[in-house]
């Protein structure tokens, strides 16, 4: 991963924390604080979440004109736009802070060939996109936006493929391969997104295999490992001595995950061992003993720390300083998802070092899936949606006892 700001940023001093509520809000007016307050409120609620999704999703099957609204709320909240151009501004606001951007274009679900067609040139235009803005440096995808899911869970499986579906897995390589060439090309990388354990083989298989054909010289190719998979850890460490016996250079982010509750209510249907970490500590522990072995191999892995949580950004921050690496060293890059955890990412922009907003976009109902799991991800962690509350109620707070400071001292002047 290498940054296109490559002057070299003075340290701003050790960052010891990340609660500067002034810092991460201070794009956002007083009506947008109040909305994102009140929608943080209705993502800590599951029964809310679940009706809300219903009522979405009936709103569209009876052609009901919810579009504006959806727009004017979580949309907006956490979606940059409706196109690649609609996206500028947010780049740009981003940009403005010191933060960099990953176009994500989050289209999910569908099933035609036609789809993923058109989906695989939309990709290759986020990439295309890519090489002019220096805000941009990745782009990012998922395969199941290329490929049908239950296709990939069959070669996953190694089950027999009829002739057909060979002819269909067939496409998916290409477009595959299609993509990451583009990034060789015009020297872009790229960042394909993890999936279900049980589509995950074959999702390794490939990119392993594209590693090996356009990493040579620089990460293109780039894999996501989810730490809450109990072998999200050794996969990633095998991949990497896989990548040095062979040459080629190895690219990752790693995230904690966001399949937990589908993967445990599989495994229990079907009867074989949760491959998820028993609980969140086992899960916390990988997290950090992956951040220590990506540090440790900083020469040979360009790699990007993908978290919400504070303790790991940290981290993450100290064990560069103490590797004595610049904080915008090229191959490394913290990054959270647009409309969450801004105290975390303007905290680190702030201090130097390279951060960037994954900025999903497209239509409105093209969103939903996404949205959707936005929102469910939220209310199974009721840490993070109850922090989101607090950082923003305490920004209100911050600014009522500000104006009220303002009021006192211009009246005491007068």
């Amino acid at each position: 991963m290498q940054t296109k700001r490559t002057t070299l940023i003075e340290k701003k001093g050790t960052l010891t924390d990340l609660e500067n509520t002034e810092l991460a809000f201070r794009d956002l007016s007083d009506a947008d604080l109040r909305q994102a307050y009140q929608l943080f409120k209705v993502m800590n609620n599951r029964n809310l979440v679940k009706t809300g999704e219903f009522l979405v999703k009936l709103a569209f099957a009876i052609r009901f004109p919810v579009k504006g609204i959806l727009r004017r709320t979580i949309y907006r909240h956490f979606v940059g736009g409706m196109s690649i151009l609609d996206c500028s501004k947010t780049i740009a606001k981003l940009g403005s802070r010191n933060v960099d951007s990953i176009l994500d274009y989050a289209l999910e679900g569908e099933e035609s060939e036609e789809v993923f067609d058109a989906t695989c040139e939309e990709i290759i235009r986020t990439v295309e996109f890519a090489k002019y803005r220096k805000n941009v440096p990745f782009s990012a995808f998922k395969i199941t936006g290329i490929g049908r899911f239950d296709l990939l869970a069959k070669v996953s499986a190694n089950e027999t493929l009829t002739d057909n579906e060979s002819l269909e897995f067939k496409k998916v390589e290409d477009r595959m391969d299609s993509i990451f060439r583009k990034g060789y090309e015009i020297n872009v990388p790229i960042l394909i997104d993890a999936e279900e354990t049980w589509i995950q083989p074959v999702l390794d298989e490939m990119v392993l295999k594209l590693m090996a054909k356009y990493n040579k010289e620089k990460a293109i190719v780039q894999n996501t490992y989810q730490l809450y998979c109990r072998d999200g850890l050794e996969r990633l460490k095998q991949h990497h001595y896989k990548a040095l016996k062979e040459g080629f250079k190895f690219g990752l982010k790693i995230v904690r995950g966001a399949y937990m509750e589908k993967e445990r209510e599989r495994a229990a249907l079907l009867g074989y061992p949760s491959p998820i970490q028993p609980d969140k500590e086992s899960t916390d522990r990988d997290f950090d003993a992956a951040i220590h072995y990506l540090l440790e191999n900083h020469e040979t892995i360009d790699f990007m720390v993908s978290t919400h949580n504070e303790n790991s950004s940290l981290l993450l921050a100290r064990l560069i300083d103490e590797y004595g690496l610049p904080r915008n060293y090229p191959g490394i890059y913290f990054s959270q998802l647009y409309g969450m955890s801004d105290h975390i990412t303007y905290g680190l922009a702030e201090h130097g070092y390279n951060v960037a907003k994954y900025v999903p976009y497209g239509e409105v109902k093209t969103m939903m899936p996404y949205l959707f799991r936005r929102a469910e991800e939220n209310t199974s962690m009721k840490g993070q949606t109850s922090r989101e509350l607090r950082l923003i109620h305490t920004e209100i707070k911050r600014r009522k006892e500000e104006r009220r400071e303002n009021r006192t001292s211009e009246s005491l002047a007068v």
